[in-house]
């Protein structure tokens, strides 16, 4: 028995083991895209229009402080990260089948 245990703790570990170097990060890669946070604030305006080709949304900030907003998008990648001055606006235009608008988030 103290030999078939060794051999299954052996076996357990080089299974854990194996899957901790699988999943670990590579060292080469890239710098991830900063990630959404929450909802962004009433403040941010967001004028949703939708187009043959996927939608458009005009952001306004309304804040009185510059904020940074991005549309998060449903079954597709996100907008980029917006620094927008108090007063400021940006148009992004999305052009696509699948996405869809899910929320303007703060990033």
């Amino acid at each position: 028995m103290g030999m078939r245990a060794a051999g299954v703790a052996a076996a357990t570990a080089a299974v854990l083991g194996g899957a901790l170097v699988a999943t670990a990060p590579a060292a080469s890669a890239a710098p991830a895209a900063p990630a959404a946070g929450g909802t962004a604030p009433a403040c941010i305006g967001r004028y949703v229009t939708n187009t043959p080709e996927g939608f458009d949304v005009h952001l306004t900030n309304n804040c009185g402080k510059t904020m940074r907003v991005q549309v998060v998008v449903k079954y597709a990648g996100d907008s980029p990260c917006y620094k927008l001055a108090a007063g400021a606006s940006k148009l992004y235009i999305y052009e696509g089948v699948l996405g869809r608008y899910d929320r303007t988030a703060v990033c």
